[in-house]
C-alpha cells in the first residue's frame, strides 16, 4: 500500500513539474491516457512517461533513459542505463525487468534466454522471490510477463505466445500505460517469429499509431508504426511515422535506420540513402567517442550501398563495400574485449558477404573488385549461401559454366544438410530460391531455355509462398526478375513483362526490374507505357554515375519517342 501511495505521489509531481513549465494550453491529463510531449530527461532520445515506485529522481532519469532506448532497439545502451538504475536503487524491480528485455530481439527472433535468466536472478533465485520484491501490482504484472521469456517452460514459440497474452492482459488493466501498450504491439509484432502475421503486424500498428496521437515523441510508438505496415501494401499508412522518427531520436542509430524501412517498401531511394548515410554517421560517431573502431559494414551499410545502387551511384556503392572490407580488417583486432570481439567477427562474416553479393548482382559487373574480394570464414548459412551464388552467378554470366555449375554443386550440398528451423523458417526456401535461380541461368546459357525457365518459374512461386521480408531482396537476385530477363531473351515481352511486374510488387521501383519492363514494353510497342517506365528510371536515376548501365538506353528512347 505504501509503494503504490508512493508511486501515485511521483506520478502527481510528475504531472506538477510538466505543468508549470508548459502552462495548461499544452498539457494532457495522464489519467486520460495521455504522455506529454514536454521535455526528456534524455535529450536525443525522445520522451516518454513510465513511472515506476522508485523514490531515487536519479535511479529514475536513467530507468527512463533506459526504456527510450528499448523502445528503440538500442539494446547495449539500454542495458547499462538499466544497470545504472540499479546501483542507484537497490532491489529496483523495473530497472531489473528493463535489463531483462534487452536480451529479447522480438523482431529478429531473438532471445538470449541464459543471459534474461542472469539479470532476473539479481531480484532473487526464484520466481517467487523475485515477485515478492515488486510491492506494487502494475510492476508485479510486468515481471510475470518478462519471466515467461526465460521460464524455459516449453519452445520460444509458446513462450512468445503466452508473454503476448500476459501483455494483452496487463495494457487492458492499465489503458493509461502507454509503454504497456506498446509492448503489447511489440510483442505481437514478435510471436511470429520473424515471420510477418500480417493481422498480427496491423493490429500493432494500430496501437502504435494510438499511442503516437498521445505522445507524438515517444519513439517506440512511431517504431513499432512503422515496423507494422514495412512492407509495399501498408507502407503508405505508416509515411508519418516514418517522417517523424528521425527527428524524435536523432542520437539513435537505428531510428535514422528505421524510417527506411517504409522508404524501402515505397522506392524512395532518396530517403533510404539519406536516412542510412545518417544512420552510418551516429553510429560512427558513437564508436569514436566510446574508444571503439569504426567499421563500415553491418545493417545500416547493407542498406545505404542497396540504396546507392537504385539511384545509379555504383562508384560510392563499391566504394562503401571496400571500405567494409579494410575498416573490418584493421579494426577487429583493435577490439579488447573478448565477447564483444567474437560478437563483431561475426557480425563481419556475415555483413560482408552480404554486401559482396549485392555488389556483384546490382553492379553487373561479373568481373570487377566486388567478385574478387576476398570473404572471410563465416558459420553463417545464409552468407556461404551467398558466397556460393554469386560466385557461380558471376562464373555463368562470364560463360564460364564449370565453375558455375561447381558452386551450384556446392549449394546442393548446402541444401542437403539443411532443414527448416523455428530459428531461421524462411532459410530453407532462400536458399533452394539461390539454387533454383543459379541453375537456371546455368541451363540458359548451355542452351536450354526451357529448362531454365521452368527452374526459375518455380524459384518464383516459391517466392511467392514467402511471407514478406523487409529490406534488400534476401535471395540477392529476386526470382521474378531473372524469369522476366530470360523470357525476354527467349522474345517473349508480354510474359517477360508479367514477371517484371510481379517483381516490383515485391520490391517497388527496384531500378533493374523496372529496366526490365520498360524494355518488355518497348519490345512489344507500348510506347507511353514503355515512355513512362524509362522515365522514372530517369527520374530515379537523377544523380547516377554517366556509365550506370541502361541510362543512355532510357535516355535514346525518350528522345526517339516524343511524348503524344
Amino acid at each position: 500500500m505504501k509503494t503504490t501511495i508512493r508511486w501515485t505521489v511521483r506520478l502527481i509531481l510528475l504531472l506538477a513539474s510538466i505543468l508549470l513549465w508548459h502552462g495548461p494550453a499544452d498539457a494532457h491529463d495522464p489519467a486520460g491516457g495521455h504522455e506529454h510531449a514536454g521535455p526528456s530527461p534524455s535529450v536525443g532520445l525522445g520522451a516518454l512517461i513510465f513511472p515506476t515506485s522508485t523514490d531515487n529522481a536519479q535511479a529514475q532519469a536513467a530507468f527512463e533513459r533506459g526504456a527510450l532506448l528499448l523502445h528503440l532497439f538500442e539494446y547495449d545502451d539500454a542495458a547499462a542505463a538499466f544497470r545504472e538504475a540499479q546501483a542507484l536503487q537497490p532491489d529496483y524491480v523495473m530497472a531489473v525487468w528493463g535489463e531483462a528485455m534487452t536480451h529479447n530481439h522480438p523482431l529478429w527472433n531473438q532471445l538470449d534466454e541464459k543471459a534474461g535468466r542472469e539479470v532476473l536472478q539479481k531480484l532473487g533465485a526464484t520466481p517467487a522471490e523475485r515477485a515478492a520484491k515488486a510491492m506494487d501490482p502494475r510492476e508485479r504484472a510486468y515481471l510475470a510477463a518478462v519471466e515467461m521469456l526465460y521460464s524455459g517452460e516449453g519452445s520460444k514459440v509458446e513462450r512468445d505466445a503466452r508473454y503476448a497474452e500476459a501483455m494483452q492482459k496487463l495494457a487492458a488493466r492499465y489503458p493509461d500505460d502507454n509503454q504497456a501498450q506498446l509492448f503489447h504491439a511489440l510483442a505481437l509484432e514478435g510471436r511470429s517469429e520473424g515471420v510477418r502475421n500480417v493481422p498480427d503486424y496491423l493490429r500493432a500498428a494500430e496501437i502504435a499509431r494510438r499511442i503516437f496521437a498521445r505522445n507524438p515523441r515517444n519513439p517506440g510508438a512511431a517504431h513499432y508504426w512503422i515496423h507494422g505496415m514495412d512492407d509495399p501494401e501498408h507502407a503508405e499508412g505508416a509515411i508519418e511515422a516514418a517522417r517523424a522518427l528521425s527527428k524524435i531520436a536523432p542520437d539513435a542509430g537505428h531510428a535514422q535506420h528505421m524510417t527506411s524501412h517504409i522508404f524501402i517498401a515505397l522506392g524512395l531511394w532518396d530517403d533510404l540513402v539519406t536516412a542510412n548515410e545518417e544512420a552510418a554517421r551516429v553510429v560512427y560517431a558513437h564508436a569514436r567517442a566510446s574508444g571503439k573502431p569504426e567499421i563500415h559494414c553491418f545493417h545500416y551499410n547493407e542498406w545505404l550501398e542497396y540504396g546507392y545502387f537504385q539511384q545509379g551511384r555504383h562508384g560510392d556503392a563499391l566504394k562503401l563495400l571496400l571500405d567494409c572490407k579494410r575498416s573490418g580488417d584493421a579494426g577487429l583486432p583493435k577490439i579488447r574485449d573478448a565477447k564483444e570481439a567474437k560478437k563483431t567477427a561475426a557480425r563481419f562474416a556475415w555483413s560482408l558477404p552480404m554486401m559482396r553479393a549485392t555488389a556483384v548482382i546490382e553492379s553487373r559487373d561479373w568481373n570487377g573488385a566486388a567478385v574478387k574480394l576476398a570473404m572471410p570464414e563465416s558459420a553463417d548459412a545464409q552468407a556461404q549461401a551467398l558466397d556460393r551464388f554469386v560466385a557461380g552467378y558471376a562464373a555463368a554470366q562470364r560463360g564460364e559454366l564449370v565453375g558455375a555449375e561447381q558452386s551450384l554443386e556446392a549449394l546442393d550440398e548446402q541444401l542437403a544438410t539443411t532443414t527448416r528451423s523455428d530459428d531461421d523458417p524462411q532459410l530453407f526456401d532462400y536458399l533452394h530460391i539461390m539454387r533454383d535461380d543459379l541453375a537456371g541461368l546455368v541451363a540458359a546459357k548451355r542452351g536450354d531455355m526451357a529448362k531454365a525457365l521452368e527452374l526459375v518459374r518455380d524459384a518464383a512461386t516459391r517466392m511467392d509462398g514467402l511471407a514478406f521480408d523487409f529490406g534488400p531482396p534476401v535471395p540477392v537476385k529476386p526470382p521474378h526478375e531473372l524469369l522476366g530477363e530470360l523470357l525476354l531473351a527467349d522474345d517473349k515481352p508480354a510474359a517477360a513483362a508479367d514477371a517484371f511486374s510481379r517483381s516490383l510488387k515485391l520490391a517497388p521501383l527496384r531500378a533493374q526490374s523496372l529496366l526490365g519492363l520498360a524494355r518488355a514494353q518497348a519490345a512489344m510497342d507500348q510506347s507511353r507505357d514503355a515512355r513512362a517506365s524509362y522515365a522514372k528510371l530517369l527520374e530515379i536515376w537523377h544523380a547516377a554515375e554517366p556509365d550506370q548501365f541502361g541510362l543512355d538506353e532510357a535516355r535514346n528512347y525518350l528522345a526517339a519517342h516524343p511524348q503524344e
